[in-house]
């Protein structure tokens, strides 16, 4: 298939919002794809060059590509930076820099969807010194072979921000319809073997029904809703219901097959390696012969014996070395949860109560080594207040509620699982910096620094935000657009995309907690923040001190 198929599909899907339209004119192109580029086109309709459960990524920055751009076209950085600051989207940059340029080759080879998606991995791939300008030179072959259209789709995929609204569903039904399948049968399929390009060869060959879990491959997790009481936890899952701890840890799949026991992060990305210490512990203390678990890895501090935050083990899952050394210092429980998967049998369509009974059959517990989750079972809701209370107490997010009678279902379901967490207090923050948007946002500022104040009237950044703002001004809420309109007149630098800010605008922000990061001033950061409104009544140095926010950081969850 020649690439220019591919960019023509990729302008369609840009051009429409339509669902449907999106659905059969990607199902179209399934249809007309060979057996031998069919994987390649499922990946890069969706802008990639590797699987969801591969821990690979393209990794090339903006800067690497604009040297890419530059060495297609003959221009210097300079102006495709200007340009870019200007379009907001590098690859319409490029897709009017090769319209323009008079460097280019008259006769070039035309580009198939092989050479696009071969060299795109290739530059991926590489690794250690002097590769960079073997990437650059990869990407640039592209550029100087493509037409301005395929130039703009190649620079938004080797970017990673194809932008073609794509979303997941629209795939599962692309693939239903261009193989006369059931769009259900897609989905399971999906959820057992994480790989749309699989999925495709299988739909297309029919075949879906012969995909079986199998331990060693990641699954999608079954997810849960957030409730604002429990009560309404009732309400959607029926009593009884079993309560248990919500810790805040990793989501960590835990996969047995053939004496290898394997350890799989919410993302799908394999941390065996980061976790090696827990293995023995795994394989000492199940009593299966294969097995997956799903569980949460909670870090814990070995002076007070009092469960630690989600960040204090998060530099784990990417260190690449001195592994033991970090294990040590930051060591974790496994809290086993549920199983789906055991000596040979899937569990998945078994009751939730009967997958906790294997597991309290299965496993032996030792305390800071692997345990069950601590739950209740109940019908009554002042037991369970007073569950969720101990569950605040020692440490803990808040609860998760699990109807008992419920199959493990791979995504977010209402009828399964649902949780409940305390509602953090908003704060008030002033804006400091921003960045300019891209694509549809390239006018707009559209993610904002926010600062509180210390003591001495200096602004400490504590997050950024993005969220919580509209894209249209006429919908109700606070739009981007008024946001830049009065934020303007403010911007005192510009440093590439990046703004800096007069400290005036004060906004309410909410969030779902308070971490520790080193990446702000503050030393803290806020997790889901998003922006309620702009507080017109406060002058900037009355929003939120850095004391209030340490002092709520220390109450929060009684740690």
């Amino acid at each position: 298939m020649f690439y220019s198929d591919l960019a023509s599909v990729y302008e369609k899907l840009e051009a429409t919002a339509k669902r449907l339209e999106k659905k059969e004119i990607i199902a179209e192109l399934l249809k007309k794809a060979s057996e031998e580029d069919l994987a390649r086109v499922m990946y890069l309709i969706h802008g990639k060059v590797f699987p969801a459960t591969d821990e690979r990524k393209i990794g090339i920055s903006s800067q690497l590509m604009i040297k890419a751009i530059a060495l297609a076209t003959g221009n210097n950085s300079d102006k495709i930076t200007k340009s870019w600051k200007k379009i907001g989207d590098l690859g319409i940059v490029a897709e009017n820099l090769i319209r323009e340029t008079k460097q280019r080759t008259l006769i070039t080879k035309k580009l198939d969807v092989k050479k696009v998606f071969d060299n795109i991995r290739q530059a991926a791939e590489m690794q250690g010194k002097g590769t960079v300008s073997k990437k650059v030179n990869l990407v640039a072959e592209l550029l100087t072979s493509a037409s301005p259209l395929e130039t703009r789709y190649i620079v938004r995929t080797v970017l990673e921000v194809l932008r073609v609204g794509v979303a997941e569903g629209v795939i599962r039904e692309a693939i239903a319809t261009a193989y006369n399948v059931n769009v259900q049968e897609v989905e399971n399929a999906y959820s057992l073997i994480v790989d749309y390009a699989e999925v495709a060869k299988l739909a297309k060959s029919h075949e879906l029904d012969k995909i079986i879990l199998t331990p060693g491959k990641p699954i999608e997790p079954m997810l849960a809703v957030r409730v604002e009481s429990i009560k309404e936890a009732f309400e959607a899952l029926g009593k009884p219901a079993q309560f248990e701890y919500k810790l805040d840890g990793f989501r960590v799949e835990i996969h047995k097959m053939h004496g290898k026991t394997s350890l799989f992060t919410r993302r799908m990305e394999n941390v065996t390696k980061q976790f090696s210490e827990i293995i023995p512990i795994i394989e000492k203390n199940v009593k299966a012969d294969n097995f997956i678990l799903d569980s949460e890895v909670v870090g814990y501090s070995q002076k007070t014996h009092k469960y630690m935050p989600f960040q204090t083990i998060s530099q784990r899952i990417k260190r690449k070395y001195e592994l033991k050394e970090i294990a040590k210092q930051f060591p974790v429980e496994i809290n086993v949860f549920d199983i789906i998967y055991f000596n040979g049998k899937a569990l998945m369509a078994e009751e939730f109560e009967k997958r906790r009974n294997i597991l309290e059959k299965i496993i032996k517990q030792e305390r800071f080594k692997i345990i069950l989750t601590k739950k209740l079972v109940t019908d009554d809701e002042k037991q369970a207040e007073k569950f969720y209370k101990e569950a605040l107490e020692a440490g803990t997010e808040g609860v998760m509620i699990k109807k008992i009678n419920a199959a493990y279902v791979p995504g977010r379901h209402v009828g399964g699982w649902v949780k409940f967490k305390p509602i953090m207090e908003t704060l008030d923050l002033v804006i400091v910096g921003a960045e300019w948007g891209e694509g549809k946002r390239a006018t707009w500022l559209s993610s904002f620094d926010l600062a509180c104040v210390d003591e001495e009237g200096k602004f400490l950044t504590v997050g950024k935000v993005g969220t919580g703002i509209k894209e249209k001004a006429e919908e109700q809420g606070l739009s981007f657009e008024q946001l830049t309109k009065e934020l303007k007149p403010l911007i005192e630098k510009e440093e590439a995309r990046h703004v800096s800010i007069k400290p005036k605008m004060v906004v309410e922000v909410a969030y779902e907690e308070i971490q520790k990061s080193p990446t702000y001033e503050s030393g803290l950061a806020l997790r889901f923040p998003r922006i309620l409104k702009i507080r017109y009544d406060r002058k900037a140095d009355e929003c939120d001190t850095i004391e209030r926010i340490e002092e709520m950081f220390g109450k929060q969850r009684k740690r």
